[in-house]
């Protein structure tokens, strides 16, 4: 087994560089036995009148990106942005905890749709690759209790739509998925697998 990871492993000798802080992000990389660093990359994330979700999710990206180009020379940079979006609302962190009972609210029993938009850019070659991934993500009922719980444990405060899918309570609101799991998550691995393939 482990050779078998050793030879799929993507090898480089350039610097891989994720432009990110999310935690689960960097996890999902960690998975494809990638050597990389990161970076925090901080943008006003604004929604502009009459945007698309896929328009959204992409210029952030994309905005995270040329900022990251300014600080590293030589390396690989992937950035990403993640949006839930209920009834073409779009749905952010929430603000506090009242903020993330009223999402979870929303969210109970309802399908909505995680967009993830994302950049893989080679500095020393200038060539890039930006796409987007979209999964349709259904709620259960959920009540008041339960809610409440898992808002007191402080761990929807710093997720778009309040909740998380994976090493989370979150995981048992999802009664369905159709699409990309890891997109929920905040990456979809298997887009950004193959487009590094590519830009190597």
């Amino acid at each position: 087994m482990l050779s078998l990871i050793n030879r799929i492993m993507i090898k480089t000798s350039q610097t891989i560089y994720l432009a990110s802080k999310s935690p689960r992000r960097k996890k999902l990389l960690k998975q494809l036995n990638l050597k990389f660093k990161t970076i925090e990359i901080i943008i006003e994330e604004k929604i502009r009148d009459g945007e698309q979700p896929v328009q959204i999710v992409k210029r952030l990206s994309n905005e995270k990106l040329e900022k990251a180009i300014r600080q590293i020379n030589d390396g690989i940079i992937i950035t990403a942005d993640t949006i839930v979006v209920l009834n073409n609302q779009v749905i952010g962190k929430p603000s506090n905890k009242k903020d993330a009972f009223k999402i979870l609210k929303k969210l109970s029993g309802k399908t909505h749709l995680v967009y993830t938009g994302f950049s893989i850019f080679n500095t020393r070659t200038n060539k890039g690759f930006f796409d987007y991934e979209k999964t349709e993500v259904t709620f259960r009922k959920l009540n008041h209790d339960e809610i409440k719980d898992y808002i007191a444990s402080g761990r929807p405060l710093d997720k778009a739509g309040a909740y998380g899918i994976q090493d989370d309570f979150g995981a048992v609101f999802v009664e369905k998925i159709n699409g990309c799991f890891y997109n929920v998550v905040g990456l979809p691995l298997t887009k950004v697998y193959k487009y590094l393939l590519r830009i190597l």
